[in-house]
């Protein structure tokens, strides 16, 4: 057992606050800090030129002060940390501006080479008083396949052009050689590029702004609210989220079910959390070692400063109301309250250089679960039901004309179940991401959009359902290749508190009128012109006991289409007669079917369901396809 990183080579920020915070003043920048972030995201997305950035939105952004805290929480971000161990903040000039994708020197912050981050310091006075920060996931960084994300990938080496900290501009003159070699390593150089102009614009932008403060009210009073922002996150988890947890040990284990290479197996991610008093301690000892294939995330670096900020949001379900839950942000002051304890090198979590992580994904969004799941032992089940809300798809080519291309999008799907609520429909964990509009698909490359829907059914039953995934049919105009990055091909996302767990991922290419599916890991499986292919990702785990949902809302679901006739019986106990088009509750067949379904259950529901593909894994029933 070991915590990683005890001593740092960026500033040690202090302790407390040692100057008075005038609230107005601290409105104001708090305000502006927010404005700021927000005005570089509009400005990357009015300027960026690839579809992944400009229409699925897949791109953060962040504001540090100079001691690497995060300052603004509307969503997760990376950190400048690697860039200030690399190169000492006296060292730095206006108009510099650095780039990096490394997963293993990046301190934990990036997670897989298309995510190229650019850095802008912020000056006052001649020296750094703040960072900012953006990264996108680029289209293609170079790498074995198209996209940059090879399924079975078992070193970085394949995965595509991986850029330690360095100097991109250097007192605003680009440094050509720097740009010209990434420029190399991409199949997309003219995209790439318009993108990397336009994060690099936006960040230094938003450093004249940041600035502005500074020249505002001065340094002293800028660090003594930002200090406050942080102190103010901190004690609101200290004393609203963490008060709802009862001091104790907790622990659970899930699981990522391939990683592209090996046979399909459980890949196990372990958490043990003990909390007492202000303090949550995460031991994640028990963890499976490091995986052949790219599902391993290096999470290890900064105390994971990271992975806190990346997981607890989570607790945000524990607040008094949902309105509530949405006015917390969360910046670098929720460190404060959590210490993680990682294995010793060499696990999913801790890989050790140079294991393959374009898939970093699966362990990452396990880790957000994997956290629900333990806090929702300790407070009854009052959390919400797991989901898998990132999976990449593709194609790549040549298109009608001769011309190379590349297709790639992230495609949502239904969140958990919660308490108060169904899970929402088709949502997409990266904030304001989206699908890709048909439209610009079927202008843009040979293929068309036949379907985009909800999945009926996908959602978890439960008391309160889980949301709903994507169904998306693509026709290919031309013979191309399709390219797929998902996890949940086999354990549905899982329920709680006696709900079901959702539908599990599923891509089918048609062939000869018949499907067969794909997997999760695919590298570029040959399609050809005319044929469909057919994806419908995740629904979320349902909550609550499906026997006891409102028998108008089970109605409700199957006008709508969410929910089948036949599930509404056996799944929630609920006939209906009539037409297709106007059915009606049958209330004395219903009684008499949910009656039937509660005695015929042979124990009483657990608070986690993980779904049949679970049980068939442990039976050794899922095998690697054949053809």
């Amino acid at each position: 057992m070991n915590v990683h990183h005890t001593q740092h080579p960026w500033p040690t920020a202090p302790q407390r606050k040692t100057v008075a915070v005038d609230p107005i003043v601290l409105q104001i920048v708090e305000g502006t800090l927010n404005s700021i972030e927000a005005e570089i995201e509009y400005a990357i997305e009015r300027t960026a030129r690839s579809p992944m950035i400009r229409e699925a939105h897949d791109f953060r952004v962040g504001l540090f002060d100079r001691y690497c805290r995060k300052l603004t929480g509307r969503s997760y971000s990376a950190m400048p940390n690697g860039v200030v161990r690399d190169f000492p903040p006296e060292t730095m000039k206006p108009g510099d501006v650095f780039l990096m994708n490394d997963t293993y020197l990046t301190e934990g912050s990036i997670g897989h080479l298309p995510d190229l981050c650019s850095t802008v310091p912020v000056f006052h006075d001649g020296q750094v008083v703040a960072y900012i920060q953006a990264f996108g996931h680029h289209d293609d960084v170079g790498g074995r396949v198209p996209g940059s994300m090879p399924g079975t990938a078992a070193t970085v080496f394949e995965e595509g052009i991986a850029i330690p900290p360095v100097k991109i501009y250097s007192e605003g003159i680009r440094n050509e050689a720097v740009f010209t070699i990434v420029r190399r390593n991409t199949r997309v150089p003219e995209m790439l590029s318009a993108d990397l102009d336009s994060e690099i614009q936006a960040c230094l932008m938003g450093a004249r702004r940041m600035a502005g403060l500074f020249e505002r009210f001065g340094k002293e009073q800028v660090e003594a609210c930002f200090q406050a922002i942080l102190e103010k996150c901190r004690d609101i988890y200290r004393n609203e989220l963490l008060a709802k947890i009862a001091d104790g040990e907790y622990a659970w284990e899930d699981y990522v079910e391939h990683d592209g290479i090996t046979d399909p197996k459980l890949h196990k991610i372990a958490l043990k959390m003990t909390k007492k008093g202000g303090k949550i301690t995460l031991d994640f000892n028990g963890t499976d070692p490091q995986s052949t294939g790219p599902i391993n995330w290096p999470a290890d670096y900064a105390d994971g400063a990271f992975l806190i900020k990346w997981i607890a949001p989570i607790l945000r379900n524990l607040a008094d109301t949902p309105e509530r839950a949405a006015e917390i942000h969360v910046n670098e002051g929720v460190c404060d309250v959590f210490e993680v304890i990682f294995p010793p090198k060499g696990t999913l979590i801790t890989p050790e250089w140079p294991a393959a992580t374009n898939a970093r994904s699966f362990v990452l969004l396990r880790c957000l679960g994997l956290l629900a799941g333990v806090v929702a032992q300790a407070v009854d089940g009052r959390m919400p039901a797991d989901q898998e809300t990132i999976r990449y798809t593709g194609f790549f080519g040549t298109d009608l004309e001769g011309k190379p291309f590349l297709s790639r999008e992230v495609l949502g799907g239904g969140s958990g179940g919660r308490y108060y609520a169904d899970g929402n429909d088709a949502i997409h964990i990266v904030p304001d991401s989206r699908n890709q509009p048909a439209e610009f698909t079927e202008t843009r490359f040979p293929l068309l959009v036949e379907k985009l829907a909800l999945r009926t059914d996908s959602g978890g039953a439960g008391l309160r359902r889980g949301g709903q995934g994507y169904e998306k049919h693509y026709r290919a105009l031309v013979d191309c290749r399709t390219i797929v990055t998902a996890d949940r091909v086999r354990l549905g996302c899982y329920g709680l508190n006696g709900g079901k767990a959702g539908q599990p991922f599923c891509v089918t290419v048609d062939a000869d009128g018949e499907g067969f599916d794909l997997g999760g890991l695919v590298d570029g499986e040959p399609v050809l012109k005319g044929q469909v292919v057919r994806v419908v990702t995740t629904g979320g785990g349902g909550w609550g006991d499906p026997l006891q949902r409102e028998l108008e809302l089970v109605l409700r679901d199957v006008v709508e289409g969410r929910v089948s006739l036949a599930a509404a019986e056996a799944d929630y106990g609920v006939v209906l007669k009539g037409s297709a088009d106007q059915p009606l509750i049958d209330e004395a067949a219903t009684k008499q079917r949910r009656a039937e379904l509660a005695s015929a259950r042979k124990s009483a529901l657990p608070m986690i369901d993980r779904g049949e593909g679970y049980e068939k894994m442990l039976r050794g029933e899922h095998r690697p396809r054949m053809r």
